[in-house]
């Protein structure tokens, strides 16, 4: 066993630790303050949703968030509170089992795709997938709008304005169902499809105002970089970082490379990439965002769609997302490594158990199944490894 790499690494904390005080280039100083929270921008108005920033709105889209009657089965309510707004497990768990795993929710007001392959382009759009997911809460439009009236008409109409009459509409009917439900849909006049449709996209307008309000919450990392931008070059107490954390941050913004898509406040760029992730064995084949594109320009509730608030200039993403080639297979959005310490497994599918295996994944860079990987061998040491998961750690703490 070569004991080399180990004890380079341990020699490199130790000359970091060298009285207690770990210098800083002006360059790493200037990095590091741009991943703290305090770095966080406002979030940005959602021009198509005009309801966005409205409390009543963000009251009713919580309530509907945690409601089980928003699943087919009455049984189902969205992500976990205490769990970060995800389950856990390696795969969704609805209705049924999904093929990916749910994604955390602090912070996501503040991108321009959602899902692990962006096949929708708004928040609210977001919200609206999982309720006619058969995987995820099994539910159909008209059934929604139904429900909605009969539960929580006094409140919608206060916000959204009167419900329409839907005394003739199925009480189970969607484009997007069972052969009968589909059956329903379509045997509605394009009026009665239009109310519908109105009503589930405030559905997912309310629940979009809620998400808006997920924020992560400061940590270790963040106290430290507040005190390291204010020219203290050591801090010590509850702003302190161990010798190996510090190393590992120095190996994240610098050698391993990690700020490259993992960058900003939220330690992601929102982007789509290919870092020959394996595929699960037994799940169907996997294209990421190659297969998505496709669904988001099909989506209803897109921003180019009747259900958009405001104009058409907010499409930009919409209107000049790439839509073809080789960078589009096995693509997945970066995720916010923001309190990944304590939510394993990892990856869109759960590949990896543990920080551990995926620093492993990225430090050897096997090829991608399919199409071209991004990333290239690193060839860290076990020293520099553990260095880089002690110091994501402090994301979570």
């Amino acid at each position: 066993m070569n004991r080399f790499p180990r004890l380079f690494a341990l020699l490199a904390m130790a000359v970091l630790a060298g009285c207690g005080k770990p210098e800083f280039s002006d360059a790493e100083k200037k990095t590091t303050a741009s991943l703290a929270l305090s770095a966080l921008p406002p979030l940005k108005a959602d021009t198509t949703n005009r309801f966005a920033d409205v409390p009543a709105a963000a009251a009713l889209g919580a309530t509907l968030f945690f409601d089980a009657g928003m699943s087919g089965d009455g049984k189902v309510s969205c992500h976990k509170i205490d769990r970060q707004f995800q389950d856990d497990l390696p795969r969704a768990v609805g209705v049924g089992r999904t093929n990916r795993r749910t994604m955390p929710l602090a912070g996501v007001a503040h991108d321009a795709w959602f899902f692990w392959d962006g096949r929708r382009d708004s928040l609210w759009a977001q919200a609206l997938a999982p309720l006619e997911n058969p995987l995820e809460q099994a539910g159909n439009r008209a059934a929604y709008a139904h429900y909605i009236k009969a539960r929580f008409g006094e409140r919608y109409e206060r916000i959204f304005g009167p419900l329409p009459d839907l005394s003739n509409v199925p009480a189970n009917a969607s484009p997007l169902g069972s052969d009968a439900e589909k059956a329903a849909w379509n045997a509605m006049s394009d009026a009665q499809a239009e109310d519908v449709n109105r009503v589930f996209a405030n559905i997912g307008k309310a629940i979009a105002a809620f998400e808006r309000s997920i924020a992560p919450p400061q940590t270790r990392f963040d106290r430290f970089a507040a005190a390291l931008d204010t020219g203290i070059q050591a801090p010590q107490g509850d702003d302190a970082l161990s010798p190996e954390e510090i190393l590992g941050l120095k190996l994240f913004i610098g050698k391993a490379n990690c700020v490259t898509c993992h960058t900003g406040p939220r330690f992601t760029d929102g982007g789509f990439h290919n870092t020959g992730v394996p595929a699960v064995a037994h799940l169907p084949p996997d294209r990421g965002r190659m297969d998505a594109v496709a669904q988001v320009e099909a989506d209803p509730f897109n921003c180019f769609g009747a259900f958009r608030d405001g104009d058409a200039g907010a499409c930009g993403e919409l209107r000049f997302m790439v839509k073809a080639g080789p960078g589009l297979v096995r693509a997945y959005k970066t995720p916010s490594l923001r309190g990944a310490a304590t939510r394993p497994p990892y990856m869109h599918a759960g590949q990896f158990s543990s920080l551990e295996e995926v620093v492993a994944h990225y430090s050897k860079a096997p090829a991608s199944v399919e199409g071209v990987s991004e990333i290239h061998p690193l060839q860290l040491s076990d020293g520099e490894r553990a260095a880089l998961v002690a110091f994501l750690k402090t994301l979570a703490e």
